[in-house]
Protein backbone atom coordinates (compact mmCIF):
# COMPACT_ATOMS: atom_id res chain seq x y z
CA UNK A 1 0.00 0.00 0.00
CA UNK A 2 1.37 3.39 -0.80
CA UNK A 3 2.38 5.93 2.23
CA UNK A 4 0.50 9.16 1.04
CA UNK A 5 3.00 12.11 0.86
CA UNK A 6 0.30 14.29 -1.08
CA UNK A 7 -3.27 13.79 -1.47
CA UNK A 8 -3.86 10.80 -3.61
CA UNK A 9 -6.69 8.35 -4.94
CA UNK A 10 -5.42 4.70 -4.35
CA UNK A 11 -7.09 2.13 -6.99
CA UNK A 12 -6.75 -1.15 -5.91
CA UNK A 13 -6.89 -3.49 -8.86
CA UNK A 14 -6.99 -6.82 -6.47
CA UNK A 15 -10.18 -5.58 -5.22
CA UNK A 16 -11.93 -4.77 -8.69
CA UNK A 17 -10.44 -8.47 -9.76
CA UNK A 18 -12.62 -9.63 -6.26
CA UNK A 19 -16.10 -7.99 -6.84
CA UNK A 20 -15.97 -9.10 -10.74
CA UNK A 21 -15.32 -12.31 -9.77
CA UNK A 22 -18.41 -12.41 -6.85
CA UNK A 23 -20.31 -10.30 -9.61
CA UNK A 24 -20.25 -13.05 -12.16
CA UNK A 25 -20.57 -16.04 -9.77
CA UNK A 26 -24.23 -14.73 -9.68
CA UNK A 27 -24.62 -15.27 -13.46
CA UNK A 28 -24.82 -18.15 -15.87
CA UNK A 29 -22.02 -19.04 -17.20
CA UNK A 30 -23.24 -18.26 -20.83
CA UNK A 31 -25.07 -14.27 -19.47
CA UNK A 32 -22.51 -11.84 -21.02
CA UNK A 33 -21.06 -9.37 -18.36
CA UNK A 34 -21.37 -5.41 -19.49
CA UNK A 35 -18.69 -3.51 -17.52
CA UNK A 36 -19.92 0.26 -16.48
CA UNK A 37 -17.16 2.64 -16.87
CA UNK A 38 -18.36 5.87 -17.34
CA UNK A 39 -16.98 8.81 -15.07
CA UNK A 40 -13.68 8.14 -15.38
CA UNK A 41 -14.85 4.17 -13.95
CA UNK A 42 -16.88 5.97 -11.10
CA UNK A 43 -14.28 8.33 -9.95
CA UNK A 44 -11.28 6.22 -10.73
CA UNK A 45 -9.04 5.47 -13.60
CA UNK A 46 -11.40 4.19 -16.82
CA UNK A 47 -8.66 3.38 -19.20
CA UNK A 48 -6.50 0.99 -16.45
CA UNK A 49 -10.08 -0.15 -14.88
CA UNK A 50 -11.20 -1.30 -18.79
CA UNK A 51 -7.70 -3.05 -19.35
CA UNK A 52 -8.08 -4.90 -16.25
CA UNK A 53 -10.96 -5.77 -16.75
CA UNK A 54 -10.97 -6.76 -20.50
CA UNK A 55 -8.19 -9.47 -18.98
CA UNK A 56 -10.06 -10.74 -17.39
CA UNK A 57 -12.70 -11.42 -20.11
CA UNK A 58 -15.27 -8.62 -19.43
CA UNK A 59 -17.62 -8.89 -22.37
CA UNK A 60 -18.73 -5.49 -23.11
CA UNK A 61 -18.07 -1.99 -21.34
CA UNK A 62 -20.72 0.87 -21.48
CA UNK A 63 -20.07 5.09 -20.88
CA UNK A 64 -22.26 7.22 -21.06
CA UNK A 65 -21.06 9.82 -23.48
CA UNK A 66 -18.96 9.28 -26.72
CA UNK A 67 -15.66 11.12 -25.92
CA UNK A 68 -15.55 8.14 -23.04
CA UNK A 69 -15.77 5.92 -25.30
CA UNK A 70 -12.79 6.92 -28.01
CA UNK A 71 -10.81 7.03 -24.62
CA UNK A 72 -11.07 3.38 -24.05
CA UNK A 73 -10.54 2.70 -27.81
CA UNK A 74 -7.37 4.56 -28.21
CA UNK A 75 -6.30 3.02 -25.06
CA UNK A 76 -6.10 -0.40 -26.55
CA UNK A 77 -9.52 -1.64 -25.48
CA UNK A 78 -10.86 -3.98 -28.18
CA UNK A 79 -13.78 -5.18 -26.69
CA UNK A 80 -17.55 -3.80 -27.73
CA UNK A 81 -18.69 -0.37 -26.17
CA UNK A 82 -21.90 0.84 -25.78
CA UNK A 83 -22.51 4.65 -25.69
CA UNK A 84 -25.70 4.73 -23.30
CA UNK A 85 -26.29 8.04 -23.95
CA UNK A 86 -24.99 9.57 -27.42
CA UNK A 87 -25.13 12.87 -28.84
CA UNK A 88 -26.13 13.94 -32.78
CA UNK A 89 -22.98 15.82 -33.26
CA UNK A 90 -20.96 12.55 -31.87
CA UNK A 91 -22.28 10.20 -34.10
CA UNK A 92 -19.43 10.53 -36.67
CA UNK A 93 -16.32 10.12 -34.17
CA UNK A 94 -18.68 6.85 -32.55
CA UNK A 95 -18.84 5.16 -36.07
CA UNK A 96 -15.33 5.44 -36.67
CA UNK A 97 -14.46 4.35 -33.51
CA UNK A 98 -16.73 1.58 -33.53
CA UNK A 99 -18.64 2.16 -30.78
CA UNK A 100 -22.21 1.18 -30.35
CA UNK A 101 -25.21 3.72 -29.79
CA UNK A 102 -27.79 3.21 -27.28
CA UNK A 103 -30.77 4.38 -29.71
CA UNK A 104 -33.55 5.30 -27.23
CA UNK A 105 -35.86 7.77 -29.74
CA UNK A 106 -37.33 8.03 -33.34
CA UNK A 107 -35.31 11.08 -34.14
CA UNK A 108 -32.04 9.96 -32.61
CA UNK A 109 -32.72 6.55 -34.95
CA UNK A 110 -33.44 8.83 -37.90
CA UNK A 111 -30.06 10.73 -37.59
CA UNK A 112 -28.11 7.71 -37.04
CA UNK A 113 -29.04 5.80 -39.95
CA UNK A 114 -28.56 8.63 -41.77
CA UNK A 115 -25.34 9.10 -40.73
CA UNK A 116 -24.33 5.44 -40.83
CA UNK A 117 -25.65 6.00 -44.48
CA UNK A 118 -23.27 8.70 -44.97
CA UNK A 119 -20.74 7.08 -44.12
CA UNK A 120 -21.24 3.99 -46.48
CA UNK A 121 -22.21 1.02 -43.48
CA UNK A 122 -24.14 -1.29 -43.66
CA UNK A 123 -25.58 -3.45 -40.60
CA UNK A 124 -23.73 -1.16 -38.27
CA UNK A 125 -25.04 -2.82 -34.38
CA UNK A 126 -27.10 -0.27 -32.23
CA UNK A 127 -28.98 -0.81 -29.05
CA UNK A 128 -33.00 -0.18 -28.79
CA UNK A 129 -33.51 1.68 -25.23
CA UNK A 130 -36.82 0.88 -23.98
CA UNK A 131 -38.88 2.97 -21.14
CA UNK A 132 -40.37 0.63 -18.65
CA UNK A 133 -41.22 3.24 -15.96
CA UNK A 134 -37.64 5.51 -14.83
CA UNK A 135 -39.00 7.76 -17.10
CA UNK A 136 -35.80 9.08 -18.49
CA UNK A 137 -35.17 8.13 -21.77
CA UNK A 138 -36.55 5.78 -24.10
CA UNK A 139 -38.82 4.40 -26.36
CA UNK A 140 -42.47 3.54 -25.47
CA UNK A 141 -43.56 0.21 -26.09
CA UNK A 142 -46.44 1.67 -28.66
CA UNK A 143 -43.71 2.91 -30.83
CA UNK A 144 -42.28 -0.62 -31.34
CA UNK A 145 -44.71 -1.61 -35.04
CA UNK A 146 -43.30 2.39 -36.35
CA UNK A 147 -39.55 1.68 -35.28
CA UNK A 148 -39.92 -1.84 -36.89
CA UNK A 149 -40.80 0.00 -40.11
CA UNK A 150 -38.02 2.09 -39.91
CA UNK A 151 -35.33 -0.57 -39.16
CA UNK A 152 -37.07 -2.59 -42.25
CA UNK A 153 -37.12 0.44 -44.66
CA UNK A 154 -32.69 0.24 -44.41
CA UNK A 155 -30.03 -1.73 -44.22
CA UNK A 156 -27.29 1.21 -42.81
CA UNK A 157 -28.29 0.07 -39.18
CA UNK A 158 -29.13 -3.69 -37.21
CA UNK A 159 -30.89 -3.81 -33.68
CA UNK A 160 -28.37 -6.21 -32.11
CA UNK A 161 -29.68 -5.40 -28.39
CA UNK A 162 -32.73 -4.19 -26.53
CA UNK A 163 -32.54 -2.55 -23.18
CA UNK A 164 -34.33 -0.97 -20.23
CA UNK A 165 -32.72 0.44 -16.70
CA UNK A 166 -34.88 -0.04 -13.85
CA UNK A 167 -35.42 2.30 -10.90
CA UNK A 168 -35.43 0.24 -7.66
CA UNK A 169 -33.97 -2.64 -7.76
CA UNK A 170 -31.97 -2.39 -3.94
CA UNK A 171 -35.06 -1.56 -2.57
CA UNK A 172 -37.12 -4.07 -1.08
CA UNK A 173 -40.42 -1.75 -1.07
CA UNK A 174 -40.53 -1.46 -4.56
CA UNK A 175 -40.40 -5.12 -5.62
CA UNK A 176 -43.49 -4.92 -7.25
CA UNK A 177 -42.47 -1.92 -8.92
CA UNK A 178 -39.20 -3.66 -10.23
CA UNK A 179 -41.37 -6.75 -10.82
CA UNK A 180 -43.61 -4.43 -12.97
CA UNK A 181 -41.01 -2.95 -14.98
CA UNK A 182 -39.48 -6.29 -16.03
CA UNK A 183 -42.73 -7.57 -17.16
CA UNK A 184 -43.19 -4.51 -19.22
CA UNK A 185 -39.26 -4.73 -20.33
CA UNK A 186 -39.82 -9.13 -21.39
CA UNK A 187 -43.35 -8.03 -23.17
CA UNK A 188 -41.01 -5.77 -25.11
CA UNK A 189 -38.54 -8.06 -26.12
CA UNK A 190 -41.11 -10.82 -26.93
CA UNK A 191 -43.22 -8.04 -28.93
CA UNK A 192 -39.56 -7.00 -31.12
CA UNK A 193 -38.23 -10.20 -32.04
CA UNK A 194 -41.24 -10.98 -33.71
CA UNK A 195 -41.56 -7.60 -35.26
CA UNK A 196 -37.83 -7.55 -36.22
CA UNK A 197 -37.48 -11.10 -36.88
CA UNK A 198 -34.47 -11.69 -34.98
CA UNK A 199 -33.87 -12.70 -30.94
CA UNK A 200 -31.78 -9.69 -30.07
CA UNK A 201 -29.33 -9.55 -27.16
CA UNK A 202 -31.28 -8.11 -24.08
CA UNK A 203 -29.47 -6.63 -21.09
CA UNK A 204 -32.12 -4.79 -18.03
CA UNK A 205 -30.03 -5.99 -15.26
CA UNK A 206 -27.35 -3.40 -12.85
CA UNK A 207 -25.86 -4.34 -9.86
CA UNK A 208 -28.36 -4.84 -7.42
CA UNK A 209 -30.46 -6.68 -10.02
CA UNK A 210 -28.03 -9.16 -10.73
CA UNK A 211 -27.83 -10.07 -7.03
CA UNK A 212 -32.01 -9.49 -6.33
CA UNK A 213 -33.39 -10.19 -9.86
CA UNK A 214 -31.07 -13.00 -11.02
CA UNK A 215 -34.41 -14.56 -12.92
CA UNK A 216 -34.06 -11.38 -14.85
CA UNK A 217 -30.33 -11.94 -16.41
CA UNK A 218 -31.91 -11.98 -20.15
CA UNK A 219 -28.29 -12.51 -22.57
CA UNK A 220 -26.14 -9.89 -20.43
CA UNK A 221 -26.06 -7.68 -17.43
CA UNK A 222 -24.68 -4.48 -16.77
CA UNK A 223 -23.05 -3.44 -13.14
CA UNK A 224 -21.01 -0.02 -12.42
CA UNK A 225 -21.16 0.53 -8.68
CA UNK A 226 -20.39 -3.07 -7.70
CA UNK A 227 -17.16 -3.56 -9.63
CA UNK A 228 -15.74 -0.22 -7.15
CA UNK A 229 -16.73 -2.22 -4.06
CA UNK A 230 -20.40 -1.26 -3.17
CA UNK A 231 -23.56 -2.84 -3.29
CA UNK A 232 -26.21 -0.23 -2.06
CA UNK A 233 -27.41 -2.85 0.57
CA UNK A 234 -25.65 -3.89 3.38
CA UNK A 235 -25.09 -7.85 2.80
CA UNK A 236 -23.90 -7.07 -0.72
CA UNK A 237 -21.13 -4.58 0.95
CA UNK A 238 -20.00 -7.29 3.09
CA UNK A 239 -18.77 -9.55 0.18
CA UNK A 240 -17.23 -6.56 -1.96
CA UNK A 241 -14.09 -4.66 -1.65
CA UNK A 242 -13.57 -1.08 -1.87
CA UNK A 243 -11.39 -0.22 -4.89
CA UNK A 244 -10.56 3.16 -4.36
CA UNK A 245 -8.87 5.01 -1.09
CA UNK A 246 -8.75 8.47 -1.12
CA UNK A 247 -6.02 9.77 0.95
CA UNK A 248 -3.98 12.81 2.26
CA UNK A 249 -1.30 13.99 3.97
CA UNK A 250 -1.31 17.00 7.67
CA UNK A 251 0.02 19.81 5.90
CA UNK A 252 0.48 21.94 9.15
CA UNK A 253 -1.30 21.68 12.55
CA UNK A 254 -2.20 24.82 15.20
CA UNK A 255 -2.98 25.17 18.07
CA UNK A 256 -6.32 26.86 19.17
CA UNK A 257 -7.24 28.86 21.93
CA UNK A 258 -10.69 28.84 23.64
CA UNK A 259 -12.91 31.96 21.53
CA UNK A 260 -10.79 31.75 18.27
CA UNK A 261 -12.02 30.68 14.81
CA UNK A 262 -11.26 28.56 12.44
CA UNK A 263 -11.81 29.25 8.34
CA UNK A 264 -14.15 30.96 6.26
CA UNK A 265 -16.88 32.44 8.24
CA UNK A 266 -15.82 31.65 11.55
CA UNK A 267 -17.83 28.62 11.78
CA UNK A 268 -15.89 26.79 14.06
CA UNK A 269 -15.20 28.31 17.48
CA UNK A 270 -13.22 26.55 20.11
CA UNK A 271 -14.66 26.56 23.32
CA UNK A 272 -11.19 25.25 24.75
CA UNK A 273 -7.43 25.15 23.47
CA UNK A 274 -8.27 22.84 20.50
CA UNK A 275 -5.19 21.56 18.36
CA UNK A 276 -6.16 21.36 14.40
CA UNK A 277 -4.65 19.97 11.12
CA UNK A 278 -4.85 21.79 7.39
CA UNK A 279 -5.15 18.48 4.93
CA UNK A 280 -4.58 19.84 1.63
CA UNK A 281 -7.74 18.68 -0.49
CA UNK A 282 -10.78 20.86 -0.56
CA UNK A 283 -14.50 21.07 -2.76
CA UNK A 284 -12.09 21.66 -5.29
CA UNK A 285 -10.95 18.08 -5.01
CA UNK A 286 -14.96 16.77 -4.66
CA UNK A 287 -15.13 16.78 -0.57
CA UNK A 288 -17.86 19.47 -0.83
CA UNK A 289 -18.86 22.23 1.71
CA UNK A 290 -21.82 19.80 2.85
CA UNK A 291 -18.65 17.78 4.50
CA UNK A 292 -17.69 20.27 7.23
CA UNK A 293 -18.83 21.52 9.98
CA UNK A 294 -18.65 18.68 12.16
CA UNK A 295 -20.68 16.42 10.12
CA UNK A 296 -18.00 14.21 9.14
CA UNK A 297 -14.61 13.17 10.00
CA UNK A 298 -11.56 11.46 9.03
CA UNK A 299 -9.07 8.73 9.78
CA UNK A 300 -5.33 9.28 11.46
CA UNK A 301 -3.70 6.17 12.86
CA UNK A 302 -7.08 4.65 12.96
CA UNK A 303 -8.89 7.38 14.66
CA UNK A 304 -11.19 9.62 14.41
CA UNK A 305 -10.78 13.23 13.59
CA UNK A 306 -13.84 15.43 13.13
CA UNK A 307 -13.98 17.83 9.69
CA UNK A 308 -14.73 21.34 11.54
CA UNK A 309 -15.52 24.37 10.06
CA UNK A 310 -16.26 25.53 6.29
CA UNK A 311 -14.88 23.05 3.60
CA UNK A 312 -12.28 25.26 1.67
CA UNK A 313 -11.42 25.08 -1.96
CA UNK A 314 -8.11 23.23 -1.50
CA UNK A 315 -8.32 23.03 2.26
CA UNK A 316 -9.97 21.47 4.67
CA UNK A 317 -9.29 21.62 8.70
CA UNK A 318 -9.86 18.76 11.26
CA UNK A 319 -9.71 18.51 15.05
CA UNK A 320 -6.61 16.18 16.07
CA UNK A 321 -6.70 17.79 19.70
CA UNK A 322 -6.80 13.81 20.90
CA UNK A 323 -4.56 12.21 18.29
CA UNK A 324 -0.62 12.03 18.61
CA UNK A 325 0.51 12.68 14.93
CA UNK A 326 2.55 14.72 13.24
CA UNK A 327 2.89 17.02 9.95
CA UNK A 328 3.23 14.79 7.26
CA UNK A 329 1.22 11.73 8.77
CA UNK A 330 -1.07 10.49 6.27
CA UNK A 331 -4.79 10.59 6.71
CA UNK A 332 -7.22 8.43 5.06
CA UNK A 333 -10.24 10.28 4.00
CA UNK A 334 -12.60 6.87 2.74
CA UNK A 335 -11.56 3.75 2.00
CA UNK A 336 -12.07 -0.17 3.00
CA UNK A 337 -12.28 1.37 6.81
CA UNK A 338 -14.04 4.76 6.97
CA UNK A 339 -16.13 3.43 3.36
CA UNK A 340 -17.07 5.98 0.70
CA UNK A 341 -20.30 4.88 1.73
CA UNK A 342 -20.52 5.34 4.90
CA UNK A 343 -18.45 9.34 4.43
CA UNK A 344 -21.03 10.11 2.06
CA UNK A 345 -23.98 9.57 4.65
CA UNK A 346 -22.58 11.79 6.79
CA UNK A 347 -23.89 14.47 4.05
CA UNK A 348 -26.73 12.97 3.47
CA UNK A 349 -25.88 12.25 0.31
CA UNK A 350 -24.55 9.03 -2.16
CA UNK A 351 -21.75 7.10 -2.41
CA UNK A 352 -22.43 7.61 -6.47
CA UNK A 353 -21.88 11.32 -5.81
CA UNK A 354 -19.05 11.12 -3.52
CA UNK A 355 -16.56 9.16 -6.04
CA UNK A 356 -17.85 10.53 -9.11
CA UNK A 357 -17.44 13.53 -7.95
CA UNK A 358 -13.46 13.44 -7.47
CA UNK A 359 -11.48 16.02 -9.30
CA UNK A 360 -9.18 14.45 -11.65
CA UNK A 361 -6.14 16.88 -10.35
CA UNK A 362 -5.92 14.28 -7.93
CA UNK A 363 -3.17 11.70 -8.21
CA UNK A 364 -4.52 8.51 -9.21
CA UNK A 365 -2.12 5.87 -8.44
CA UNK A 366 -2.76 1.73 -9.02
CA UNK A 367 -2.35 -0.99 -6.71
CA UNK A 368 -1.65 -4.42 -7.50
Amino acid sequence: MAKAEETILEIDLKALGHNYTYLRSKIKPETKFMAVVKAYAYGSDALAIAKYLENLGTDYFAVAYVNEGVTLREGGITAPIVVLHPQKVHFKTLIRKNLQPSIYSKAILSDFIATAKELGKTDYPIHLKFNTGLNRLGFSDHELPDIATIIQQQNAVKVIALLSHLAATEDPNEMDFTDLQLKRFDAVCKKADTLFKSNTLKHVLNTSGIINYPHAQYGMVRSGIGLYGYGNEAHIDAELQPVMTLKTIIAQKHTILPGESVGYNRKYKSEHKTVTATLPLGHADGIGRQYGQGKTYVSIHGKAAPIIGNVCMDMIMIDVTDIECEEGDEVIIFGKELTAHEFSKTAQTITYELITGLSQRIKRILKN
